[in-house]
């Protein structure tokens, strides 16, 4: 926890300001009891009615200013706390956008989604409370048991009687309870990534007509959240009525012993009222305090979490070297080979080389599971090799740094992803600074600019959450649109005109020519059709490179062109 406390040095001042506020709050409420005993014992009994409105006046001013410093407090604690989270989320969101894929694939999205909003909520809610109810609940606890002793020692004995075994239960409970509230927000992970996929894949739940199974999994999540929430409730259920038990006999103990004491007529009726207000106080601080210290055991467990984010050190690190002005748009893969981390060492590329020219337009052919899309992920770093060097304009990209990288590639992926906004903004992803000339230009380049001219509202029109509105062919279009507007070195198409039609893919790739000329393009297909006019071809087969050519040269001379050319002529029934 001390870790996080950096991000509240910046409101060191309100963080301050709080506690001191409180100071003030709590103070006043001591007065109160005190200033009450005086009424009863010289104002009622004595019959003195001036003395019962100065004293009432005075209480109420009292109050007021207590009621003042109580605002203030809230306030200050507010601006320190909520500033906290603020900037505790930003850094834990930046963190997370710094990690690379199989550091965030090892979080899952739920479980980053909880520590992002739950886990830094709790957190929220613990300096809050440190600012405000840890200082008002001690400050309470301690002064009830100095205004007591004032009145009568003897009712020191109830509190050395009492205190121990109040404090003895409360920690008890929080340590059972404390592992509990880990497995809770383990549990909320897992409810939170089963909706997130339901959400995400909706479509298919619907289309294969499994509803019914993904409600199990939900049910079974939900309710796996719900045990271990009742484990911690019933676990501190049997607290509260302990405390209140042992507050309430120290009531009845008071009572006696005052009893007693105004027997010998060495205390007055109002000040036992008084002790007994401020022991109910001493006691009631005591159960806050115990609810306070539960919700810092929750957020304890939050903490972890989030240091675990905040330690982790992305596995891509920035370089030093800077690129050259020599070769804009090559790309080299030399003695390349790549593994997953969690496939054992077993090789997705292996042993791969090819030298890609500035301008060329070349297309990377293979099987389902041969490589390609691991291949061209390397270029702009959203993996490293495991071995060999991949080379951008004849550096090697594990030593630049990766914006600098990713500024000279665009990248149109497998899967279309589109953001909540209009048309135009997701279009701008490629230049955030295109005016919709350009926009429209780059849609026109695209194929995009015939459906979007047909949608009410055209380039302003608002796009659903993730394009849910729009069909694969339109989303890979607009994809498109924005790579093209970013006006890169290297264009990596990763098998990104799938869902189009032979006719809409020639018309781009006629454009694309024309408007992108000495731009690299670098596509991968499953469609000889998409592919057999590209300058080369090389062809994968289990990660390696076994065949480089022009369409004519592998038909001749690639076993493995051939196969895939023969099966995709049997499909169409001519000529591919």
């Amino acid at each position: 926890m001390l870790k996080l406390f950096r991000y509240l040095k910046p409101y060191a001042l309100f963080a301050l300001l709080a506690p001191l506020s409180m100071v003030g709050e709590v103070l006043m409420d001591l007065f109160q009891p005190k200033l009450m005993s005086k009424i009863v014992d010289d104002g009622v009994l004595g019959q003195d009615m001036g003395l019962i409105v100065k004293t009432g006046v005075l209480m109420l001013l009292l109050l007021i200013f207590g009621g003042a410093c109580g605002i203030a407090a809230s306030a200050f604690s507010g601006i320190a706390s909520q500033s906290f989270s603020r900037d505790l989320r930003v850094d834990v969101f930046e963190k997370v956008m710094g990690l690379s894929f199989q550091q965030t694939d090892k979080f899952t999205t739920g479980s980053l989604v909880t520590r992002l909003t739950t886990d830094i909520t709790a957190i929220q809610q613990v300096v809050d409370f440190c600012q405000r109810m840890l200082i008002r609940d001690s400050l309470m606890f301690l002064g009830g048991i100095v205004m007591m002793l004032t009145m009568d020692v003897h009712f020191g004995i109830v509190i050395v009687g009492a205190l121990p075994i109040e404090i003895i239960c409360m920690v008890s409970v929080l340590r059972k309870v404390d592992p509990y509230y880990t497995v809770v927000a383990q549990r909320l992970d897992t409810v939170n990534s089963v909706v997130q996929e339901n959400v995400s894949g909706a479509r298919v739940v619907k289309a294969y007509v499994r509803e019914d199974h993904e409600n199990e999994r939900f049910t079974k999540a939900n309710n796996d959240l719900m045990e271990a929430n009742l484990k911690v409730a019933n676990t501190l259920a049997v607290l509260q009525p302990v405390l209140s038990l042992v507050m309430n006999a120290s009531i009845i103990a008071i009572i006696f012993i005052g009893g007693l004491q105004a027997q010998a007529a060495e205390i007055k009726i109002g000040e036992i009222m008084a002790a007994i207000t401020y022991l109910t106080r001493i006691f009631m601080g005591v159960m806050m305090m115990s609810m306070m210290f539960q919700t810092v055991s929750r957020a304890m467990a939050s903490v972890r979490r989030i240091n675990e984010v905040l330690e982790t050190e992305p596995v891509i690190t920035d370089g030093s070297k800077g690129f050259t002005n020599l070769q804009q748009g090559t790309v080299s893969f030399r003695n390349v080979s790549f593994s997953y981390p969690d496939s054992q060492g077993r090789p997705v590329i292996n042993n791969f080389s090819l030298e890609i020219k500035k301008g060329e337009n070349i297309a990377i052919l293979g099987a389902t599971g041969s490589g390609k899309s691991s291949l061209v992920n390397l270029i702009p770093r959203f993996y490293d090799a495991t071995e060999g060097e991949v080379l951008v304009d004849g550096v090697n990209v594990k030593d630049v740094n990766t914006r600098e990288l990713r500024e000279k590639i665009g990248i149109v992926l497998q899967k279309s992803e589109l953001f909540s906004g209009t048309v135009a903004d997701n279009i701008r992803w490629g230049d955030k600074n295109a005016d919709l000339s350009a926009v429209k230009t780059a849609a026109e380049i695209a194929q995009a600019d015939e459906f979007v001219s047909k949608i009410p509202g055209y380039y302003e029109s608002i796009i659903a959450e993730k394009g849910a509105s729009l069909s694969g062919g339109q989303k890979q279009r607009l994809s498109i649109a924005r790579a093209v507007l970013k006006r890169p070195e290297i264009i990596i198409f990763d098998d990104s005109t799938s869902a189009l039609d032979l006719g809409t893919e020639a018309r781009l790739r006629e454009g694309l020519q024309k408007a992108l000329s000495g731009t690299t393009l670098i596509t991968i297909a499953q469609r000889i059709a998409s592919v057999k006019s590209c300058d080369r071809i090389a062809v994968l087969d289990h990660g390696r490179l076994v065949g480089c050519g022009s369409h004519d040269e592998l038909l001749e001379s690639c076993e493995v062109y051939k196969e895939i050319y023969s099966s995709q002529v049997k499909t169409t029934g001519g000529e591919v």
